[in-house]
């Protein structure tokens, strides 16, 4: 009897276990950046320079259908300038 409440214990705390991570997000929280009609992903909210012009979305942001945009990824904490990365 003892080891049937020991099996049935550690089943529901896997259960709760289990279903506490079904719960959780498992991506990191992400926002788009753009810079005129260029856009990046960005995983964190940085604190531009003012001439920047960069404008932070929520990651869930889309385009208005007539808009060219264009994505660029880069590794790293900066921003678009015409055609090149400029890291601050």
């Amino acid at each position: 009897m003892e080891e049937i409440v020991k099996l049935t214990s550690t089943l529901l705390a896997a259960a709760i276990g289990f279903g506490s991570l079904a719960l959780t997000p498992m991506t990191a929280s992400a926002f788009v950046a753009c810079n005129g009609n260029v856009c990046w992903h960005v995983t964190e909210r940085h604190k531009y320079p003012r001439d920047a012009r960069v404008v932070i979305h929520e990651e869930n942001w889309k385009p208005r259908a007539r808009a060219k945009i264009e994505f660029r990824e880069h590794e790293g904490r900066g921003y678009w300038r015409g055609r090149d990365w400029r890291e601050f």
